[in-house]
């Protein structure tokens, strides 16, 4: 009987070299601009209660009802693979009291999950980084928060424009919510299957979505920055005065609304070409009642979140394969007499923080092969008869430059070669 190959969960990925040095380079890039602003790491488990994002999201939303992995553990409690971040840290700094008379600036980096249908830089398992600003009402933490992810994006190359929009206050919008219905009902029909679906339970869903049929509707549908609240209409102002300061240009989309039940006043999101109808990279805004929503202290909030597949995607589409530093030199013994001394100077080369390469014993024909494909700039192949002479050649892998001296003073060769120790 053949054995059953065994494969990854579907929208579940491997992500393997070289592939992952793009994920290295940007991660690596993208915590040096979070520094920048002040923001300090959470790492956050990725199982969670059930009741958590229930709380958070809403139980009626498309996530909860549809997409989440939950299952029962063996104790019978309801736990859930993290679907998004937002409500695991705000559920970690309540639980370890974290918001008391502090102002932090959070973000985390890891994978979601949601059973949805995979697709081009959309899958099952995916990798978000988000940040989230916790104890600032003012539209300054929206204007500093967005120029931040404008920046990430600058650090990532992936050019994108910023949407903007405010969904006001919850009192605000559940006033516009019986508008937008009037507007929407007798047009159900001409809605896709999902709008109809979520026409009465959250009618806001409509405007932002991509089938063209809904699209066409939703154009002429009454526009939410009409009906905002005084203080939410100052805050959007100044939000907007801010970012021409700082030289963001931006368009507002009347259209741009939020899936998740726990958002108000600013959203955002930066757009980007190449991906077709899923061209948001990043997404965000503010939800200053959630905190209370989960047990804590009130607080204002806001954050984003942005998918690290889909960045990396456009990011190479314009940069192309990213390719690993190669080792400095490769060193190979001949034989079990000159093993000991090539790994002892191997050891003492990448104390030093040369990128080294040891192999052996083996045969000049095969130190030769692993040579060429371990892509060194530079081979030495050490033997009992070098050791014994104290003398070895270093040569240039892909050129004609070498050095000839004792196997003792081989940094010295290597430095005569070009290779930096510092």
């Amino acid at each position: 009987m053949a054995k059953t190959t065994l494969t990854a969960v579907r929208g579940m990925n491997d992500i393997l070299p070289p592939e992952t040095v793009a994920w290295q380079n940007l991660e690596s890039a993208f915590r040096a601009v979070l520094a920048l602003y002040g923001c300090a790491e959470i790492r956050l488990p990725i199982v969670e209660q059930s009741a958590l994002f229930a709380r958070a999201i809403g139980d009626v939303t498309d996530i909860v009802q549809k997409e989440m992995y939950t299952f029962a553990d063996r104790n019978g409690d309801s736990l859930t693979l993290r679907p998004e971040g937002t409500a695991g840290v705000v559920r970690a700094l309540i639980e370890h009291g974290g918001l008391r008379g502090q102002t932090p600036r959070l973000y985390y980096l890891g994978p979601m999950f949601r059973h949805e249908r995979p697709q081009r830089g959309r899958y099952r398992q995916f990798h978000q980084l988000g940040v989230e600003f916790f104890g600032i009402a003012s539209a300054s933490a929206d204007a500093e928060i967005i120029a931040l992810s404008a920046r990430l994006l600058h650090a990532a190359a992936v050019p994108a424009r910023l949407q903007l929009n405010s969904l006001g206050t919850p009192q605000s919008r559940a006033g516009y919510r019986e508008i937008l219905l009037q507007y929407l009902r007798p047009q159900a029909e001409q809605l896709c299957s999902d709008c109809q679906e979520r026409l009465e339970r959250n009618p806001l869903r409509v405007l932002d979505c991509k089938v063209e049929s809904c699209q066409e509707i939703s154009r002429d549908a009454p526009q939410l920055l009409a009906h905002l609240d005084p203080e939410s209409a100052a805050h959007f102002a100044l939000l907007q005065e801010l970012l021409r300061s700082m030289g963001i240009a931006y368009e507002i989309n009347p259209r741009l609304v939020r899936g998740l039940d726990y958002y108000h006043r600013t959203v955002f999101e930066w757009v980007a070409e190449g991906l077709g109808a899923q061209g948001t990279v990043l997404a965000g805004g503010r939800y200053d009642a959630l905190v209370a929503q989960l047990g804590g202290p009130d607080t204002p909030a806001i954050g984003f979140a942005l998918g690290m597949e889909r960045l990396l995607a456009l990011r190479a589409a314009s940069m192309g394969e990213e390719l690993a530093a190669l080792p400095h030199v490769f060193l190979g013994a001949l034989d079990a007499e000159s093993l000991a001394a090539i790994f002892q100077r191997a050891e003492e080369l990448r104390a030093r923080g040369l990128r080294v390469i040891s192999a052996g014993p083996a045969s000049i024909k095969s130190l030769l092969k692993q040579a060429q494909r371990s892509g060194a700039h530079y081979q030495v192949l050490l033997g009992a008869d070098d050791l014994a002479a104290d003398s070895v050649l270093l040569k240039e892998q892909e050129g004609l430059a070498q050095w000839q001296g004792p196997w003792t003073a081989l940094d010295q060769g290597l430095m005569q070669l070009g290779v930096d120790f510092s």
